[in-house]
């Protein structure tokens, strides 16, 4: 057992003891973590990043409701535990459906999100990551291609791989623990950050990457916390610039500022996934003006979403303000392929480089 799964073992059974001492003491067995929500997410100005507040919520046994959510974590631990011991790993799907064999039925998960949520609370409480308790999400599909040479540890060992020269066009794809990578040799200028496979595609075969030395990361939409580690890591351990490129509409300033700062779902670990030094391309409302680009019309769910962004401490300062308040003008969104009006190699031969020489990136 390598040192990182003795020490989260460690944890969990520790949990698991303080719970007992509990018992043998004559008292109610309790935990408290944070509170997780939104009124309890605050925004840490010094590392700029959101990260949970002072409120505390304490799951116990004295109702029925807290003995329940105690005995599956109690079983959730010993599986964890056990799973550590094996050198196995499982997904959260399979962790639901494996408590169907658990032989307390109060103990068995009425559904996913309840045994997500758990996962997360034993995260906060032990200190420790689920990619250490050996648990996964499905596949992301995330991808990265461009200049950078890897090594990764998997099972079947260690293996080199340069992600532009040893994979095909769909790029090198992310693993659940991106910190199982290695960086070897970068010949990058800057990540960039992309929201929709479409965008993607176009920038790798109009070779953005090789011209301007990209290193091209697929964001699917909200990233998966592998992909915001990676993009984390690069830009810390490497010195990248790291750039996010995303549709013109409330829900993908979202994205980028999940990147940048965190998300409230994933506030115990800003300061591990999130990227304070990234920065937004567009589709800014001002390119919808600028470029005369198709558009939507703003929804009222965009509308009260760009009203919420105002007062959000991800987009403060003059910029975004003067950004969300032109959209609400113009009443307008725009996806970052609505850029083929000018043309297919408009993208990469005149608004990115344009933008970037701008930021100063390139």
């Amino acid at each position: 057992m390598s040192a990182t799964d003795a020490d989260a073992r460690d944890k969990l059974i520790d949990l698991a003891a303080e719970l007992y001492d509990q018992f043998d003491l004559g008292e109610i067995p309790h935990i408290s973590i944070p509170t997780r929500s939104k009124s309890n997410i605050v925004f840490d100005e010094d590392a700029g990043v959101w990260v949970y507040g002072e409120r505390q919520s304490t799951r116990s046994a004295n109702s029925v409701r807290g003995a329940r959510k105690l005995l599956k974590a109690a079983y959730t631990i010993e599986f964890l535990a056990d799973q550590l011991d094996e050198d196995r790993s499982s997904t959260l799907r399979e962790l639901y459906y494996l408590s169907e064999s658990w032989d307390e039925k109060e103990a068995k998960f009425t559904d996913q999100d309840q045994s997500n949520q758990l996962i997360e609370d034993l995260e906060i409480v032990s200190g420790v990551k689920r990619e250490d308790f050996h648990m996964r999400p499905e596949e992301s599909g995330a991808t990265v291609l461009g200049p950078l040479l890897i090594r990764e540890q998997t099972r079947r060992g260690e293996r080199e791989i340069h992600c532009q020269k040893d994979v095909g066009e769909g790029g090198y794809q992310i693993p659940n623990n991106a910190d199982m990578i290695e960086f070897l040799d970068c010949d990058a200028e800057f990540v960039l950050a992309v929201e929709t496979g479409g965008m993607r595609d176009r920038l790798v075969e109009n070779g953005f990457d090789e011209e301007h030395g990209a290193l091209v990361v697929h964001l699917k939409g909200q990233p998966a916390r592998a992909t915001r580690r990676l993009v984390k890591r690069l830009h810390e351990e490497v010195g990248l610039p790291v750039t996010v490129f995303t549709d013109g509409d409330p829900w993908s300033y979202r994205i980028f500022g999940s990147v940048a700062y965190g998300s409230i779902k994933s506030a115990h670990l800003s300061e591990y996934l999130a990227t304070p030094g990234a920065e937004f391309i567009g589709i800014q409302p001002a390119d919808i003006v600028e470029y005369d680009l198709p558009t939507d019309p703003l929804s009222d769910a965009d509308v009260n979403a760009l009203e919420n962004e105002l007062s959000d401490p991800r987009f403060t300062g003059d910029y975004w303000k003067e950004q969300i308040e032109l959209q609400l003008d113009l009443e307008k969104k725009a996806e970052q392929q609505a850029l083929a009006a000018r043309g297919l190699d408009f993208v990469t031969d005149s608004y990115l480089p344009e933008r970037l020489s701008a930021m100063g990136v390139i």
